[in-house]
Protein backbone atom coordinates (compact mmCIF):
# COMPACT_ATOMS: atom_id res chain seq x y z
CA UNK A 1 0.00 0.00 0.00
CA UNK A 2 2.76 2.69 0.60
CA UNK A 3 3.71 1.82 -3.00
CA UNK A 4 1.34 2.57 -4.35
CA UNK A 5 0.60 5.88 -2.66
CA UNK A 6 3.96 6.94 -3.14
CA UNK A 7 3.31 6.22 -6.89
CA UNK A 8 0.31 8.17 -7.11
CA UNK A 9 2.64 11.38 -5.09
CA UNK A 10 4.82 11.37 -8.03
CA UNK A 11 2.27 11.01 -10.63
CA UNK A 12 0.13 13.91 -9.45
CA UNK A 13 3.52 15.96 -9.72
CA UNK A 14 4.49 15.03 -12.75
CA UNK A 15 1.23 15.97 -14.43
CA UNK A 16 1.31 19.35 -12.61
CA UNK A 17 4.99 19.80 -14.40
CA UNK A 18 3.61 19.18 -17.63
CA UNK A 19 0.29 21.15 -17.41
CA UNK A 20 0.62 23.95 -14.99
CA UNK A 21 2.64 25.88 -16.91
CA UNK A 22 1.00 26.42 -20.35
CA UNK A 23 -2.24 26.97 -18.25
CA UNK A 24 -0.09 29.93 -16.27
CA UNK A 25 1.38 31.07 -19.48
CA UNK A 26 -2.49 31.74 -20.63
CA UNK A 27 -3.74 33.17 -17.75
CA UNK A 28 -0.71 35.63 -17.74
CA UNK A 29 -1.83 36.26 -21.17
CA UNK A 30 -4.96 37.41 -20.40
CA UNK A 31 -3.70 40.01 -17.64
CA UNK A 32 -0.65 41.98 -19.91
CA UNK A 33 0.27 41.66 -23.50
CA UNK A 34 3.68 39.95 -23.61
CA UNK A 35 7.14 42.30 -24.25
CA UNK A 36 8.12 43.94 -27.73
CA UNK A 37 11.57 42.89 -28.79
CA UNK A 38 13.82 45.32 -27.58
CA UNK A 39 12.00 47.03 -24.77
CA UNK A 40 12.13 45.68 -21.45
CA UNK A 41 9.43 47.69 -20.35
CA UNK A 42 6.87 46.92 -23.66
CA UNK A 43 6.59 50.41 -24.76
CA UNK A 44 7.55 51.25 -28.31
CA UNK A 45 10.35 54.43 -27.25
CA UNK A 46 9.88 56.14 -30.65
CA UNK A 47 6.62 56.33 -30.76
CA UNK A 48 5.74 59.95 -29.47
CA UNK A 49 9.65 61.11 -30.36
CA UNK A 50 9.73 64.64 -31.91
CA UNK A 51 11.41 64.56 -34.79
CA UNK A 52 14.44 66.68 -36.17
CA UNK A 53 12.20 68.01 -38.91
CA UNK A 54 9.73 68.94 -36.54
CA UNK A 55 11.91 70.60 -34.16
CA UNK A 56 13.52 72.94 -37.17
CA UNK A 57 9.97 73.75 -38.14
CA UNK A 58 9.10 75.07 -34.23
CA UNK A 59 11.80 76.83 -33.24
CA UNK A 60 14.00 77.45 -36.23
CA UNK A 61 16.98 75.39 -34.56
CA UNK A 62 18.41 72.30 -32.74
CA UNK A 63 19.32 73.53 -29.51
CA UNK A 64 20.83 71.20 -26.10
CA UNK A 65 21.15 72.18 -22.44
CA UNK A 66 24.65 72.66 -21.38
CA UNK A 67 25.97 73.35 -17.64
CA UNK A 68 28.94 75.81 -18.63
CA UNK A 69 28.65 79.29 -18.99
CA UNK A 70 28.96 79.14 -22.78
CA UNK A 71 25.21 78.96 -23.37
CA UNK A 72 25.30 79.08 -27.46
CA UNK A 73 27.23 75.71 -27.75
CA UNK A 74 23.77 74.26 -26.68
CA UNK A 75 22.84 74.77 -30.20
CA UNK A 76 23.56 71.92 -32.38
CA UNK A 77 21.93 73.25 -35.41
CA UNK A 78 21.31 76.69 -36.90
CA UNK A 79 19.71 76.89 -40.93
CA UNK A 80 20.53 80.49 -40.41
CA UNK A 81 24.14 79.70 -40.44
CA UNK A 82 24.17 77.75 -44.29
CA UNK A 83 22.39 80.94 -45.70
CA UNK A 84 25.36 82.89 -44.01
CA UNK A 85 28.00 81.21 -45.62
CA UNK A 86 26.62 81.33 -48.71
CA UNK A 87 26.64 85.33 -48.40
CA UNK A 88 30.75 84.96 -47.47
CA UNK A 89 32.04 82.14 -49.60
CA UNK A 90 29.16 83.07 -53.14
CA UNK A 91 27.54 86.61 -52.83
CA UNK A 92 29.88 89.04 -50.87
CA UNK A 93 33.30 88.14 -53.11
CA UNK A 94 30.85 88.99 -55.97
CA UNK A 95 29.51 92.38 -54.51
CA UNK A 96 32.58 93.25 -53.21
CA UNK A 97 34.66 92.59 -56.59
CA UNK A 98 32.07 93.77 -59.40
CA UNK A 99 31.79 97.16 -56.96
CA UNK A 100 35.28 98.11 -56.81
CA UNK A 101 36.41 97.38 -60.40
CA UNK A 102 33.35 99.55 -61.88
CA UNK A 103 33.97 102.56 -59.68
CA UNK A 104 37.99 102.05 -61.05
CA UNK A 105 36.93 101.88 -64.39
CA UNK A 106 34.24 104.28 -64.01
CA UNK A 107 36.71 106.59 -63.03
CA UNK A 108 39.42 106.20 -65.41
CA UNK A 109 36.89 106.39 -67.95
CA UNK A 110 35.53 110.09 -66.79
CA UNK A 111 39.12 111.16 -66.77
CA UNK A 112 39.93 109.94 -70.10
CA UNK A 113 37.10 111.89 -71.15
CA UNK A 114 36.74 114.89 -69.43
CA UNK A 115 40.47 115.19 -68.12
CA UNK A 116 41.23 117.32 -64.85
CA UNK A 117 38.96 120.00 -63.52
CA UNK A 118 41.25 122.87 -64.07
CA UNK A 119 40.68 126.26 -62.49
CA UNK A 120 39.87 128.53 -65.30
CA UNK A 121 41.03 132.11 -64.54
CA UNK A 122 44.36 132.76 -63.04
CA UNK A 123 45.29 132.52 -59.17
CA UNK A 124 45.57 135.53 -57.68
CA UNK A 125 48.16 134.61 -54.99
CA UNK A 126 46.14 135.53 -53.06
CA UNK A 127 45.13 132.58 -49.70
CA UNK A 128 42.07 132.35 -47.85
CA UNK A 129 41.69 129.27 -44.76
CA UNK A 130 39.52 126.41 -45.41
CA UNK A 131 40.44 123.88 -43.21
CA UNK A 132 42.13 124.49 -39.67
CA UNK A 133 44.52 122.31 -37.87
CA UNK A 134 41.57 120.51 -35.85
CA UNK A 135 40.03 119.94 -39.29
CA UNK A 136 42.53 118.64 -41.18
CA UNK A 137 44.31 116.37 -38.47
CA UNK A 138 40.41 115.00 -38.02
CA UNK A 139 39.95 114.24 -41.42
CA UNK A 140 44.09 112.61 -42.07
CA UNK A 141 43.30 110.68 -39.27
CA UNK A 142 40.18 108.95 -40.37
CA UNK A 143 41.35 108.42 -44.20
CA UNK A 144 44.84 106.73 -43.13
CA UNK A 145 42.43 104.76 -40.34
CA UNK A 146 39.88 103.88 -43.27
CA UNK A 147 42.76 102.85 -45.74
CA UNK A 148 43.87 100.58 -42.83
CA UNK A 149 40.60 99.11 -42.07
CA UNK A 150 39.68 98.64 -45.88
CA UNK A 151 42.53 96.85 -47.24
CA UNK A 152 42.58 94.56 -43.94
CA UNK A 153 38.84 94.19 -44.56
CA UNK A 154 39.38 92.88 -48.00
CA UNK A 155 41.88 90.35 -46.94
CA UNK A 156 38.77 88.72 -45.28
CA UNK A 157 36.73 88.40 -48.12
CA UNK A 158 39.77 88.06 -51.29
CA UNK A 159 42.82 87.18 -49.64
CA UNK A 160 42.31 83.83 -49.20
CA UNK A 161 41.68 84.07 -53.06
CA UNK A 162 44.36 86.51 -54.06
CA UNK A 163 46.83 86.19 -51.61
CA UNK A 164 47.53 82.49 -50.24
CA UNK A 165 48.44 81.08 -53.76
CA UNK A 166 50.83 83.57 -53.83
CA UNK A 167 52.06 83.36 -50.76
CA UNK A 168 51.43 80.05 -48.98
CA UNK A 169 49.79 78.86 -45.91
CA UNK A 170 52.50 80.21 -43.59
CA UNK A 171 52.96 83.59 -44.54
CA UNK A 172 49.50 84.05 -45.21
CA UNK A 173 48.08 83.05 -41.85
CA UNK A 174 51.10 85.60 -40.45
CA UNK A 175 49.56 88.26 -42.67
CA UNK A 176 46.03 87.69 -41.51
CA UNK A 177 46.49 87.23 -38.01
CA UNK A 178 48.60 90.73 -38.00
CA UNK A 179 45.99 92.30 -40.23
CA UNK A 180 43.60 91.49 -37.87
CA UNK A 181 45.02 92.62 -35.13
CA UNK A 182 45.61 96.25 -36.96
CA UNK A 183 42.07 96.20 -38.31
CA UNK A 184 40.61 95.89 -34.27
CA UNK A 185 43.28 98.61 -33.77
CA UNK A 186 42.36 100.99 -36.11
CA UNK A 187 39.13 100.73 -35.50
CA UNK A 188 39.25 103.03 -32.43
CA UNK A 189 40.94 106.55 -34.03
CA UNK A 190 38.35 105.95 -36.80
CA UNK A 191 35.45 105.81 -35.02
CA UNK A 192 36.85 108.85 -32.90
CA UNK A 193 37.20 110.72 -36.13
CA UNK A 194 33.82 109.79 -37.43
CA UNK A 195 32.28 111.34 -34.04
CA UNK A 196 34.72 114.64 -34.54
CA UNK A 197 33.43 115.04 -38.35
CA UNK A 198 30.31 114.97 -37.39
CA UNK A 199 30.38 117.82 -34.38
CA UNK A 200 32.38 120.02 -36.59
CA UNK A 201 31.17 119.91 -39.81
CA UNK A 202 27.26 118.93 -39.32
CA UNK A 203 26.23 122.69 -39.61
CA UNK A 204 28.05 123.63 -42.82
CA UNK A 205 26.26 120.47 -44.64
CA UNK A 206 22.70 121.20 -43.93
CA UNK A 207 21.09 121.37 -47.18
CA UNK A 208 20.22 125.00 -48.53
CA UNK A 209 19.07 126.62 -51.66
CA UNK A 210 22.33 126.35 -54.10
CA UNK A 211 22.50 122.28 -53.59
CA UNK A 212 19.49 121.93 -56.12
CA UNK A 213 21.24 124.22 -58.48
CA UNK A 214 24.49 122.32 -57.91
CA UNK A 215 22.51 119.27 -58.69
CA UNK A 216 20.64 120.14 -61.64
CA UNK A 217 24.07 121.48 -63.28
CA UNK A 218 25.69 118.07 -62.20
CA UNK A 219 28.30 120.36 -59.82
CA UNK A 220 30.00 121.36 -63.57
CA UNK A 221 31.79 118.29 -64.04
CA UNK A 222 30.22 118.21 -67.28
CA UNK A 223 29.16 121.56 -68.69
CA UNK A 224 32.59 123.42 -67.56
CA UNK A 225 30.69 125.53 -65.81
CA UNK A 226 31.17 126.72 -61.47
CA UNK A 227 27.77 126.51 -60.05
CA UNK A 228 27.50 128.75 -56.78
CA UNK A 229 28.04 126.71 -53.02
CA UNK A 230 28.40 127.57 -49.68
CA UNK A 231 31.09 125.89 -47.88
CA UNK A 232 30.74 122.43 -49.23
CA UNK A 233 29.13 122.23 -52.09
CA UNK A 234 25.75 119.53 -52.68
CA UNK A 235 28.47 116.82 -53.54
CA UNK A 236 30.33 117.38 -50.61
CA UNK A 237 27.43 117.36 -48.32
CA UNK A 238 26.01 113.93 -49.99
CA UNK A 239 30.21 112.34 -49.18
CA UNK A 240 29.75 113.53 -45.24
CA UNK A 241 26.35 111.99 -45.02
CA UNK A 242 27.24 108.67 -46.77
CA UNK A 243 30.24 108.70 -44.22
CA UNK A 244 28.53 109.41 -41.30
CA UNK A 245 25.54 106.91 -42.01
CA UNK A 246 28.18 104.23 -43.35
CA UNK A 247 30.71 104.61 -40.76
CA UNK A 248 28.08 105.04 -38.21
CA UNK A 249 26.77 101.62 -39.26
CA UNK A 250 30.36 100.12 -39.60
CA UNK A 251 31.12 101.21 -35.92
CA UNK A 252 27.48 100.02 -34.29
CA UNK A 253 28.42 96.35 -36.30
CA UNK A 254 31.91 96.60 -35.49
CA UNK A 255 31.87 97.28 -32.11
CA UNK A 256 29.16 94.29 -31.91
CA UNK A 257 31.82 92.15 -33.17
CA UNK A 258 34.39 93.12 -31.17
CA UNK A 259 32.81 92.06 -28.18
CA UNK A 260 31.24 88.88 -29.79
CA UNK A 261 27.51 87.49 -27.67
CA UNK A 262 27.17 90.66 -25.31
CA UNK A 263 23.97 91.10 -26.49
CA UNK A 264 23.42 89.00 -29.34
CA UNK A 265 23.03 85.34 -29.98
CA UNK A 266 24.56 83.51 -33.43
CA UNK A 267 21.66 84.74 -35.48
CA UNK A 268 22.40 88.16 -34.30
CA UNK A 269 25.93 88.35 -34.73
CA UNK A 270 25.72 87.02 -38.23
CA UNK A 271 23.27 89.94 -39.15
CA UNK A 272 25.72 92.45 -37.43
CA UNK A 273 28.28 90.91 -40.00
CA UNK A 274 25.90 91.28 -42.90
CA UNK A 275 25.62 94.56 -41.93
CA UNK A 276 29.45 95.60 -41.76
CA UNK A 277 30.27 93.77 -44.74
CA UNK A 278 28.28 94.95 -47.07
CA UNK A 279 28.43 98.57 -45.78
CA UNK A 280 32.71 98.58 -45.51
CA UNK A 281 32.64 97.71 -49.81
CA UNK A 282 30.18 100.18 -49.94
CA UNK A 283 32.09 102.49 -48.66
CA UNK A 284 35.42 101.22 -50.14
CA UNK A 285 34.05 102.50 -53.65
CA UNK A 286 32.19 105.62 -52.11
CA UNK A 287 36.02 106.69 -50.71
CA UNK A 288 37.58 105.64 -54.05
CA UNK A 289 35.85 108.60 -55.41
CA UNK A 290 36.49 111.22 -52.76
CA UNK A 291 40.26 110.47 -53.58
CA UNK A 292 40.24 110.56 -57.15
CA UNK A 293 38.42 114.37 -56.86
CA UNK A 294 40.58 115.56 -53.62
CA UNK A 295 44.04 114.71 -55.83
CA UNK A 296 43.93 113.88 -59.36
CA UNK A 297 40.14 115.01 -60.75
CA UNK A 298 40.39 118.86 -59.49
CA UNK A 299 43.23 121.23 -59.53
CA UNK A 300 43.78 122.80 -56.03
CA UNK A 301 41.85 120.26 -54.21
CA UNK A 302 44.20 118.72 -52.04
CA UNK A 303 45.77 121.99 -50.98
CA UNK A 304 42.41 122.55 -48.65
CA UNK A 305 43.08 119.57 -46.73
CA UNK A 306 47.36 120.14 -47.16
CA UNK A 307 48.12 123.33 -45.64
CA UNK A 308 44.41 124.22 -45.38
CA UNK A 309 44.54 126.96 -47.72
CA UNK A 310 43.61 127.56 -51.27
CA UNK A 311 43.37 130.40 -53.55
CA UNK A 312 40.85 132.94 -53.92
CA UNK A 313 40.22 132.61 -57.16
CA UNK A 314 39.71 128.40 -56.48
CA UNK A 315 37.41 129.60 -53.69
CA UNK A 316 35.56 131.79 -55.66
CA UNK A 317 35.03 129.28 -58.70
CA UNK A 318 33.67 126.32 -56.45
CA UNK A 319 32.27 127.85 -53.59
CA UNK A 320 31.31 131.59 -54.49
CA UNK A 321 28.67 132.21 -51.60
CA UNK A 322 30.62 130.71 -49.23
CA UNK A 323 33.76 133.27 -50.08
CA UNK A 324 30.96 136.25 -50.08
CA UNK A 325 29.73 134.97 -46.34
CA UNK A 326 33.50 135.54 -45.10
CA UNK A 327 33.86 138.22 -42.52
CA UNK A 328 36.99 140.67 -44.09
CA UNK A 329 39.07 139.96 -40.76
CA UNK A 330 39.24 135.93 -42.35
CA UNK A 331 42.90 135.35 -42.01
CA UNK A 332 44.50 135.57 -45.79
CA UNK A 333 48.30 135.88 -46.27
CA UNK A 334 50.10 137.33 -49.14
CA UNK A 335 52.94 135.58 -51.17
CA UNK A 336 55.98 137.85 -51.16
CA UNK A 337 55.95 136.50 -54.86
CA UNK A 338 53.02 138.13 -55.29
CA UNK A 339 54.21 141.87 -56.85
CA UNK A 340 52.13 144.54 -55.13
CA UNK A 341 49.63 146.66 -56.96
Amino acid sequence: MRSWRFLAVAFSFAWLACVGPPALAQHGRDVAPAPQAGSPSGANPTAQAVSEQQLLQELNRLQGRVTIPDAKAAILEQPQGRSYQSFHERWLPWIGGILIVAVLAGLAIFYAVRGRIELDVPETGIKILRFNVVERLTHWMTAASFIVLALTGLNYVFGKRLIFPLVGPDAFATWSQWAKFAHNATAWPFMLGILIMLLVWIRDNVPDRYDTVWLRQMGGFFSRRHPPARRFNAGQKLMFWSVMLGGGALSVSGIIMLFPFSGLDINGMQWAQYVHAFTGVVMIGIILGHIYIGTLGMEGAYDAMGSGEVDLAWARAHHSAWVEEQDRDLPRTRPESVPAE
